[in-house]
């Protein structure tokens, strides 16, 4: 064997908790060989090799508490291990992020300019890097996704129970998400329901496309247009009031997602004539040269408030980001 191979020398025997409850084998067993390629994991479990209590499995097999799990030794590359103080894109650590923690489910207030998780160049994302700080959590994964230039809540869940709970509710639609937009342009209607289908494709650079399309999957989006922005504190009205009443070339947005589809926001406004200010795949991008020299680096969208009934207590939940001080910023240099 290679220096940098890694054989273990024993058979583990893993019962499960409810951290896997629920499981299906494969994934379970991907996240304890890492490194091990998919098709190396389904040669052993359908050569055998796993058993479940004793006895041969699917690798479809959904995990039951209390079962019992036997992974043989399996050769595999040795793992790079990453110091918890090495930090990610920016140095920012992740722990003073997060909003809300107990130990089934953590809300982190995602900055702008982090994937959600690695691949496709990006060596480390905000899953990866939320492990690495916490790694007395047994159990990590995220419950939904924003994208890279999105700021804003983001669920993690910490026990398997939770991330189906969460997921359920998501499918369900009874967890209430809402972000914060600047459009171009002057939005007509103070609330308005866009429902406008959106088909998905990858281009031949490998990026994700959404456009509105009939035969796409059903998306809605609420937009409320917003009459004013008073920072994190300023509890005056009338100060409030005297901030922004509007602004001569944006609109700033709520926009409740009813679906939640890729991008659907920003093809939503951008296919409607308002993209978003900053939105380098959809926007204006004349504009959004302006923009940056005007104060604005990235995509002006911000995930601002989720609403959702607690996946293991039933507690209503109402977890709120505040606007990021530089998004914030920029709004006053449309008043100046």
């Amino acid at each position: 064997m290679k220096k940098n191979d890694l054989e273990k020398d024993s058979v583990r025997r893993v019962k499960i908790d409810d951290s896997a409850d629920g499981q299906r084998l494969d994934n379970f067993l991907m996240a304890r060989l890492k490194g091990v390629p998919k098709s190396r994991i389904y040669k052993l479990v359908r050569g055998g090799e796993v058993r479940i209590n004793g006895g041969r499995a699917e690798v479809s097999y959904r995990l039951q508490l209390g079962d019992e799990v036997r992974i043989p030794p399996v050769r595999m590359a040795a793992p790079v291990i990453t110091p918890a103080t090495h930090l990610p894109q920016g140095g920012i650590r992740l722990v003073p992020h997060i909003l809300y923690r107990d130990d089934a489910l953590i809300v982190l207030n995602k900055p702008a300019g982090m994937a959600v998780h690695g691949g496709s160049g990006i060596s480390r994302g905000v899953i990866e890097q939320m492990r690495l700080e916490l790694p007395e959590c047994r159990y990590m994964e995220l419950v939904h996704r924003l994208d890279r230039e999105t700021s804003g809540v983001l669920m993690i869940a910490l026990k398997r129970r939770a991330l189906v709970g969460l997921h359920a509710a998501m499918r369900d639609g009874k967890i209430e998400k809402r972000y914060l937009t600047l459009v171009a342009g002057r939005w007509p209607n103070p609330t308005q329901h866009v429902k406008l289908p959106l088909h998905k494709r990858v281009d031949a650079n490998g990026e994700k496309r959404v456009t509105v399309r009939d035969d796409g999957q059903t998306a809605h989006t609420i937009f409320r247009r917003q009459q004013a922005y008073a920072p994190q504190g300023d509890s005056d009205p009338l100060r409030a009031k005297a901030r922004v009443e509007s602004y001569a070339e944006f609109t700033l947005l709520e926009a409740e997602l009813k679906t939640g589809r890729t991008h659907q926001i920003r093809v939503h406004t951008s296919h409607l004539g308002f993209p978003i200010a900053g939105d380098d795949k959809y926007g204006d991008f004349e504009l959004n040269k302006r923009l940056a020299r005007q104060g604005l680096k990235r995509m002006f969208l911000h995930a601002v408030k989720l609403v959702f009934d607690h996946p293991i207590s039933g507690e209503k939940m109402l977890v709120e980001a505040p606007l990021p001080s530089d998004l914030a910023a920029f709004l006053d240099t449309l008043n100046a």
